[in-house]
């Protein structure tokens, strides 16, 4: 017999930083009277994640014993006698790992941040943001079905809205979380297309009885087309995830999204919520394994996001922005893998990428802090001796992010290059191509910003000039940049630990953990796939002999060679021989334009979206507002008035003498009618 978890204690799991939250955001913020100081607001916050995280450990080690849990906890809503709209929870391996990534990674930002907002007048409203958003996460993985997964879909996106935003009064913050709002709401809206088509014909919103009736749907066509039903609902449901995973061409919020505080650049843009559509088709594999349309569109939209979002980190100032664009690379690359139905290499791709991107996003917070709060990488140099802590850890970081060997990026890394190429799925010769050449990519520019920032030529204090993160208006015109004499630091131990606690999984969890989770059926039974159709994972299996031979293996492989020569020609063109990329600039002038300016498609969006959305509103507003609401309702019926009133007011003249006529008149009317009506009754 199955054993079962304690709903009691699943409970108690998302509750838990739900809790901290409100104390947090009611009675640590002037909402109500500030009863709370900034020691207990971030204990307070602190304390539900740790627990969070703690139990979460627990019921990962539970689910690895083979419990499981798959219930209702409360029925929110019941329409008619067969929809329920209950709230429940699914904790299998998948969702199990998940809980453990989210609170984990959440932890170490909420500690974190304890030094980077320091003096921050916010301080406690973000510790709320923080927590809030990590119960938002919780309550995505865990759910048992559609709508709890949407409105953990939504809630994610709220908060990451409120976090972009933080500093309201800078202009650029305000714009990036807009943008990062309307993004979202485009996916969401394929996202609850896809939805509606299930439960249209399911009848469910419940996983488990949706799967059931996989089969069935697949057998279905959209009415009034030949298109078939499943393939249009797991395309729909796929561009939910190019929103919030930030795919192309729904990429363009998230780079803008840096303008937020750094450990939100960690924790909401790089280790949780930007991998919530990764964990959503790996959930929903049942329905993707039935549509190799689906796939193929996934692969190819994968492959695009992977190998041109890499190309945007070449070119980046911003030691955030580089970071990001790296963030965009590595979704493409899960993306891939669930293109190729090797959906439990994507989700260990997303393990292993959450610990050594939120190393890389918090190494870089590091940074800034040092710089005092220069962004800019030009600006940088020679940090290495200054912030040892950061700078080995951000090592660690960027050689986990290229699949350096024995690192755990590697083996994820390493496993869905070997899964597109055992692939014969429609678009897996372009997805090999994207990912073997964005291999040379990732480690170039992951190089070239390591080199900038600790090696070479220290090129600081030398006047204001920095890019800054200015946490108020009223602070802008304050120095951003380390002022002549000035020395870089290393940062406090609250966010030196993180740093440290990040490290450890970076370099071991890959290793520890490839084999159980790809090839000891650790996903059997959350995730679905069919061998015969899509034998990739197969494949996989076939093809290892263990962590130590695998990573022995790659000493010969073209992918280890082509990260060395990323890392060479980043060493040759930023430590000994500068002036090469600066003439390479200038030759491919045009190319790096177009880089610069993101391959236009901010102007693309702004000129086609965004004005015909104003033409559109414009019309309604000629066309509707003023022509039929005011024109014609309001104004028109004033008239009415107004003209009626006129008329009438010459029979209101005040003279008794044209009352009496109108009587007279009145009078002989009256009896005219009288008459005519009293003769043809006669006749």
């Amino acid at each position: 017999m199955t054993p079962t978890l304690n709903p009691l204690l699943l409970i108690l799991i998302p509750l838990a930083p739900l809790i901290g939250a409100i104390l947090a955001g009611f009675f640590g913020t002037k909402f109500m009277g500030n009863q709370l100081g900034r020691k207990a607001c971030h204990r307070i916050t602190i304390l539900g994640v740790a627990i969070a995280c703690g139990l979460s450990i627990y019921v990962l080690v539970q689910v690895v014993d083979g419990a499981r849990f798959n219930g209702n906890i409360y029925e929110w809503m019941r329409l008619g006698e067969e929809l329920v709209l209950p709230i429940g929870f699914l904790i299998d391996p998948l969702s199990a790992m998940m809980m453990v990534v989210v609170t984990f990674v959440s932890l170490m930002v909420h500690i974190y941040t304890i030094g980077y907002m320091e003096e921050d007048e916010g301080y406690n409203r973000f510790f709320s943001y923080i927590s809030l958003f990590t119960f938002a996460m919780l309550m995505l993985v865990m759910s048992n079905n559609f709508l709890q997964l949407f409105f953990g879909w939504e809630a994610v996106g709220l908060v990451s809205y409120l976090l972009i935003g933080f500093w309201y009064t800078k202009q650029t913050a305000i714009f990036a979380n807009m943008k990062a709002f309307l993004v979202n709401r485009v996916g969401d809206f394929g996202f609850i297309l896809g939805i509606g088509l299930i439960l249209a014909n399911t009848g469910t919103m419940d996983y488990q009885e949706a799967f059931g009736q996989a089969e069935n749907i697949a057998a279905q066509t959209l009415p009034g087309t030949s298109w078939g039903l499943m393939t249009v609902a797991c395309i729909c449901l796929f561009i939910g995830a190019m929103g919030k995973s930030a795919q192309f061409p729904l990429h363009v919020w998230l780079p803008d999204s840096m303008e937020g505080p750094t450990p939100i650049s960690a924790l909401i843009h790089a280790a949780t919520m930007v991998t919530a559509g990764i964990f959503m088709v790996s959930r929903m594999s049942p329905f993707f394994e039935l549509s190799d349309t689906a796939l193929s569109f996934i692969l190819i939209i994968g492959s695009i996001t992977a190998l041109f979002m890499g190309f945007l980190g070449i070119v980046q100032t911003d030691i955030k922005r580089v970071v990001a664009y790296s963030t965009l690379s590595q979704l493409g690359y899960m993306t891939v893998a669930l293109g190729v139905s090797a959906y439990p290499v994507a989700i260990f791709h997303l393990m292993t990428h959450a610990f050594f991107k939120a190393l890389l996003f918090l190494g870089a917070g590091s940074v800034i802090m040092g710089m005092h709060h220069d962004q800019d990488m030009r600006n940088m140099g020679g940090l290495r001796k200054y912030m040892p802590i950061t700078w080995i850890t951000s090592l660690i970081g960027s050689l986990a992010l290229i699949g350096t060997p024995f690192f755990s990026g590697f083996y994820s890394k390493d496993s869905i290059i070997e899964a597109v190429a055992e692939s014969h799925i429609y678009g897996s010769g372009f997805a090999y191509f994207s990912v073997m050449i964005g291999v040379f990519v990732t480690a170039f520019y992951s190089f070239r910003m390591y080199f900038l920032v600790f090696h070479g030529k220290e090129r600081f204090g030398k006047g204001p000039h920095g890019h800054g993160e200015d946490h108020h208006d009223e602070h802008a015109h304050e120095h951003h940049g380390l002022a002549p004499g000035q020395k870089p630091h290393e940062s406090p131990w609250v966010v030196t630990l993180p740093l440290m606690m990040l490290a450890i999984p970076s370099v071991l969890i890959g290793f520890l953990t490839i084999e159980p989770m790809l090839f000891g059926g650790f996903f059997e039974d959350s995730i679905a796939i069919d061998l015969q159709a899509h034998p990739a994972m197969e494949e996989l299996t076939a093809a290892f002999h263990g962590a130590v031979a695998m990573a022995l293996h790659s000493l010969t492989s073209p992918v280890l060679w082509l990260a060395v020569g990323g890392v060479a020609t980043a060493a040759i063109f930023y430590l000994y021989k500068p002036e090469i990329p600066e003439k390479i600039a200038t030759i491919f002038a045009p190319i790096k334009k177009v880089l610069d300016n993101k391959y236009y498609l901010d102007d693309f969006n702004q000129a086609v979206f965004g004005r015909g959305a104003q033409m559109i509103g414009n019309g309604f507003w000629k066309a509707g507002d003023q022509s039929v609401i005011d024109g014609f309702v309001v104004n028109g019926s004033a008239k009415l008035v107004n003209w009626f009133s006129i008329l009438v007011r010459h029979f209101q003249s005040g003279y008794l003498y044209h009352y009496a006529f109108a009587m007279i008149i009145g009078v002989v009317g009256l009896i005219t009618w009288i008459l005519f009506t009293h003769l043809g009754s006669i006749q």
